[in-house]
């Protein structure tokens, strides 16, 4: 719940990967940040402080969570290619040790961050949806449909709301870079553009829109994540419309129309 302050604590793990460290100085200023990683320190460029927080380690989670209004779940290794035994830990423990903590300690808003590896087996011209299942082709993709699972788990059974956002190709520098594929340019996620992500699942009101139940039910939405490319290999128009989205970015900006 908010703060007698009024202004919202929200906590982030996974505080100095690289989605972290790059969009935490953007995220709003009216926000209390609790940023934390596996090692304590400070964010290189920002100086913002960095906790100490294991997240396979549940009771400590709780600790990190009290009196939290939201929880930005970044933790987890991000590799494709990464093995069981590399993933394991914080991809599928870590996940639920942290979804978990959240409903104990009552925290408003989960969001837990999946990835478009989630639903990266369909074909390649195969634009993805929010609606779409997870059909992961690796099996960093399936921990983070078990992520998305989780989400759902949490959402169904407790007050704690849950927005998993299946992230794009995420890359602090503009288009294009060496060795570019289209598919990495139809899923690129801006830096500012995945500070607004951020912000707006943290903020929005789940509980319906336009008149309707939101996502996929009440508590609960599944959405992708990327910039406002004139190509997308995903979707966000449910992005958009459900949680007040608003992306500035497309890799294709400098061309010319066709």
């Amino acid at each position: 719940m908010p703060s007698a302050s009024g202004a919202p604590l929200v906590v982030v793990t996974g505080a100095a990967g690289r989605i972290g460290r790059s969009t935490a100085p953007l995220l709003p200023a009216g926000w209390r940040l609790r940023l934390t990683d596996l090692r304590a320190g400070q964010l290189p460029g920002s100086g913002l402080a960095v906790e100490a927080l294991d997240v396979t380690d549940e009771a400590a989670c709780a600790a990190a969570f009290e009196g939290a209004d939201a929880v930005i779940h970044l933790a987890g290794v991000p590799d494709p290619a990464a093995t069981w035994e590399q993933l394991l830990p914080a991809n599928v423990v870590g996940t639920h040790a942290v979804a978990a903590a959240a409903v104990a300690a009552g925290v408003r808003r989960l969001v837990v961050c999946s990835s478009l590896q989630a639903v990266s087996a369909p074909p390649a011209e195969h634009q993805v949806r929010s609606e779409d299942p997870p059909r992961p082709a690796n099996l960093y993709g399936a921990t983070k449909g078990w992520a998305e699972l989780v989400g759902s788990w949490v959402a169904a059974t407790s007050s704690t709301s849950v927005v998993a956002l299946r992230i794009g190709y995420f890359n602090e520098l503009r288009p294009p870079w060496p060795g570019t594929t289209p598919r990495e340019l139809a899923a690129w996620l801006s830096v500012r553009d995945a500070a607004e992500l951020l912000r707006a699942s943290v903020e929005a009101d789940l509980r319906e829109v336009d008149g309707g139940p939101v996502g996929h039910g009440a508590g609960f939405a599944v959405v992708n994540g990327t910039s406002a490319g004139r190509y997308r290999k995903a979707d966000v128009s449910t992005t958009q419309r459900v949680l007040g989205y608003r992306p500035l970015d497309d890799a294709w900006a400098d061309e010319p129309l066709p």
